[in-house]
């Protein structure tokens, strides 16, 4: 078996998509070192003691990577860390009193150390690990509750972290499969491919000879989760308090939720072979196999594939592959999930899509979805009131898309003079257009931006996250084809999956 590279923890390297944590890609596409490390040979009765080298210095985290033992699950160690956030949050307000000073100097001073709370923050919930980088994550995508300085910090929050040490991860799939773990794979690679938040993915073979991709979940996440959550939740109540302008605890019920969903592997197992099965007709998407006799909440194995990240130009481009015949299949699966199927994988990004390295990719090149942890399944009334929105978009009535905001719950109390003056600022952009049928990959993005400004500018909107999920995946679609093919015409081959979506009757 070939060798694998080890991972890299170097700050100074370039750095990798959030919550890569199932990589079947090749070692470069998880910012391999140089370095090499022997694959883990399993002969009958080998010895629970083997372990792997130590991963390299400079990490982002700090700490344990494990979470802190029993303080952690006990919710001390979060205490810890958020208290000394508090009293460094207090300082930095200490800080910004300066009677003395002129309104510029005491504006930019305010701008300057808000910036540096936020990286605080941001910090801290790196370090914590866990539930708390899904938070800022979570946090990432929310344009109407988080302001504009924060989105950039939280989402260059790495959530790559030390690997844990291979007598852990024996340990897990051990539980979970039962019995050693050479009696299930013939060899198992002790670096992993990728280390994220819940879990690492290493690469294996199983005993008739299949390479394949095992996610497994760290020992330490399950014991601390009811902890993590009663603290985010803690601090989620303050904040609203002061900030008055959004409900804490549908959205924390949202996240919990998600969360819930996203360390359950057998929720994953069962998104992606839905997929898969709703993609069946477009042959230049691949969906792994899942392999259910190795899977279980904790534990996910996977075929494994050779790839590449679709933003790889180079090494793309040596396939033989023209960028152009990656865009359409990308957009024609994101819009049939979206627009059609109501279920889809909900978090594109470099790490979770790749370009199979095969001998026939330059003739047919397949697009290999990774990751789905985060996939989401719209509800009805959801998907109902989208179709209206678009309804209402087409037709410029702001009036009808105001009632479907009300209808969602989107606007609090008293604040919808404020959100129509919003919704009719963007009403009024959309008029100077030819249509939201006619639009380009530039002018989607520069809707989107602006609609973010809105929202942030906006007290009293609050979005269902599936909705911004719904809205941040076809975006996504949208400037992944202008930095690959900017003449694609991605409307275009998202066009009959949306009509079709808009043609279906309430419920569909």
């Amino acid at each position: 078996m070939d060798r694998l590279r080890r991972p890299a923890f170097d700050p100074d390297a370039k750095p990798l998509a959030q919550d890569e944590t199932h990589a079947p890609a090749a070692p470069e596409a998880a910012n391999l070192a140089e370095s090499r490390a022997e694959p883990l040979e399993l002969p009958p009765g080998a010895g629970r003691s083997r372990g792997v080298g130590r991963p390299g210095q400079g990490h982002r985290f700090t700490g344990d990577a494990a979470g802190g033992g029993l303080a952690r699950a006990l919710g001390l160690t979060q205490a810890w860390q958020l208290t000394r956030l508090a009293f460094s949050l207090a300082w930095l307000r200490l800080r910004a009193v300066r009677p003395w000073a002129g309104a510029s100097e005491r504006e930019r001073l305010r701008r300057s150390l808000r910036v540096e709370a936020i990286g605080r923050v941001v910090a801290t919930l790196g370090d914590l690990k866990g539930a708390f980088v899904k938070a800022g994550q979570f946090a990432a995508v929310r344009h109407d509750l988080v302001p504009a300085e924060a989105a950039p910090l939280l989402t260059s929050l790495r959530d790559r972290v030390p690997p844990r040490p291979l007598a852990e991860v024996r340990a897990v799939v051990e539980a979970e499969l039962g019995g050693p773990l050479e009696a299930h794979f013939r060899d198992f690679e002790p670096e992993p491919l990728g280390a994220a938040s819940i879990a690492q993915v290493h690469r294996a073979t199983l005993l008739d000879g299949t390479p394949v991709a095992v996610k497994v979940q760290y020992v330490w996440l399950a014991r601390s989760l009811s902890a993590d959550l009663f603290w985010l939740r803690f601090v989620l109540r303050r904040v609203s308090r002061r900030a008055r302008s959004f409900d804490a605890e549908r959205l924390f019920a949202e996240f919990a939720r998600g969360m819930a969903e996203e360390i359950d592997f057998e929720r994953e197992a069962a998104s992606a072979r839905a997929i898969s099965e709703n993609l069946a007709g477009e042959t230049q998407i691949v969906v792994p196999e899942v392999f259910a006799a190795y899977s279980t909440r904790r534990v996910l194995t996977m075929r494994f594939h050779p790839c590449i990240p679709v933003n790889d130009a180079d090494r793309i481009a040596k396939l033989g592959v023209d960028a152009a015949a990656i865009v359409a299949p990308i957009a024609r699966a994101y819009s049939r999930q979206v627009f059609v199927d109501g279920l889809f994988h909900a978090d594109p990004h470099p790490g979770n899509l790749f370009v199979i390295d095969e001998a026939t990719a330059g003739e047919h090149p397949r697009i290999l979805f990774v990751d789905f942890g985060l996939s989401r399944q719209l509800d009805p009334k959801l998907r109902d009131e989208i179709r209206t929105a678009v309804y209402a978009l087409m037709k410029r009535d702001a009036p009808a898309f105001l009632d479907g905001m009300e209808r969602m719950g989107m606007i609090a109390e008293g604040r919808r003079p404020a959100v129509e003056t919003a919704v009719a600022t963007m009403f009024e952009r959309l008029s100077g257009l030819d249509g939201p049928m006619g639009l380009g990959s530039g002018q989607v993005l520069g809707l989107k931006d602006e609609a973010k400004a809105l929202l942030q500018d906006t007290p009293g909107i609050q979005l269902p996250n599936d909705l911004l999920l719904y809205a941040r995946t076809m975006t996504y679609v949208f400037g992944l084809a202008q930095e690959l093919d900017p003449k694609a015409d991605v409307m275009k081959l998202c066009l009959p999956p949306l009509l079709q979506f808009l043609a279906q009757k309430p419920g569909g």
